[in-house]
């Protein structure tokens, strides 16, 4: 008798990730249903306090900061400093800020969280050698330096996992000849080890960067926002979340779904939070951030954040601004431009400016 090989075209049910979307249908503990804005202002409350407890280390006590400032350069119309900070016992994260000359402080303040590649350096318009840049260049297209140029002061921190805070792996290579594991990984399954996740780590951070900036006379934390792209869009979304002191934020390449992005098709393992799927979909957690506003930059042929599930995913976020009392057509801004995964800045800049800046 000759044996002949099942294909999960023919019976799908041989995937295991099958049964999974059917277990992750009505798993959400905290999908948002209300209708009025005194339940949703309700749903708030304990969802956040669930998702903070689910993504891990946000309940890690504030530590001195104990700042040292390494350098400071200047651009022609922006100095660009760099100071070291405590965000934990046992963490260092270096920042780069990006100040206008001769703005009258104190300024508003945007964190500008970077994407995958060679970190902070890539945001604030330097080459991964440290040389200057004086051309936008790549997916990041130095929207940090153009956000100071708009009036901003910005912070752009070095997540964790990139440029100078990625794990040095050459004792293992020299001893045991091993490829080099992307860091990420290798920080993210750690995390995953101690029941966390690497989102709380870079949140955690965040947090602690907001208390450092709020001890800078030249920093109106009052008046402060985030923008980040792809990794740095999910850093801004799990912050301005998770954060009420964001009053503003600008996700590009990351707000779609879970489903038809990030558990479609290959990602970093950064962007997986264990447990996550049991509070929401990001169509849910995004009325975590309304009715502050909030806007979501997306390219028409990004191939890792498919365009329909963005459009699906901001009609809804307008739905649960309304119903939050918000204005849906001001505060969930799309801006759908002719491209792939990259910042555009077309609508972003003046977006933030306009809710942040002066006039504010």
């Amino acid at each position: 008798m000759v044996s002949r090989r099942l294909s999960p075209r023919e019976m799908p049910e041989l995937q295991p990730t099958v049964e999974l979307a059917a277990r992750a249908q009505g798993a959400a503990r905290y999908a948002f249903t209300a209708t009025d804005r005194e339940s949703a202002q309700a749903w708030q409350q304990a969802c956040r306090g669930a998702l903070a407890e689910t993504v891990g280390f946000l309940d890690d006590p504030p530590v001195d900061p104990a700042p040292s400032w390494i350098e400071e350069v200047d651009r022609g119309d922006f100095i660009r400093r760099k100071v070291v900070i405590h965000t934990s016992p046992h963490a260092r994260m270096p920042i780069y800020l990006l100040t206008p000359k001769g703005a009258r402080g104190p300024l508003p303040v945007v964190i500008a969280y970077h994407g995958h590649g060679y970190g902070a350096k890539d945001v604030v318009g330097l080459w991964e050698d440290g040389t200057e840049r004086l051309e936008p260049d790549g997916y990041h297209k130095d929207f940090g330096v153009a956000l100071c140029r708009r009036g901003f002061l910005v912070a752009v921190p070095e997540i964790a996992g990139f440029g100078e805070r990625r794990t040095d792996y050459s004792y293992l290579n020299r001893e045991l000849g091993q490829p080099e594991p992307t860091t990420c990984h290798n920080a993210a399954t750690y995390a995953f080890m101690l029941g966390k996740s690497l989102v709380g780590l870079r949140v955690r951070d965040g947090m602690r960067l907001v208390d450092f900036l709020a001890t800078l006379p030249e920093a109106d934390v009052n008046r402060l926002g985030a923008m980040g792209i792809s990794g740095g869009g999910m850093a801004t979304f799990f912050h301005t979340a998770l954060d009420p002191r964001i009053q503003a934020c600008v996700v590009s390449g990351y707000y779609s779904s879970f489903r038809e992005s990030i558990l479609a098709m290959h990602h970093c393992t950064c962007n997986f939070v264990p447990g996550l799927l049991n509070i929401g979909e990001m169509a849910d957690i995004v009325g975590l951030i309304l009715p502050r506003p909030m806007l979501v930059e997306a390219g028409t042929r990004d191939p890792i954040f498919p365009l329909a599930a963005v459009r699906r995913s901001v009609a809804r976020a307008r739905e649960i601004c309304a119903i939050l009392g918000g204005n849906p057509e001001t505060d969930v801004v799309l801006d759908e431009f002719e491209g792939r995964h990259r910042i555009s800045g077309r609508l972003a800049y003046d977006f933030l400016w306009e809710r942040l800046g002066a006039g504010a």
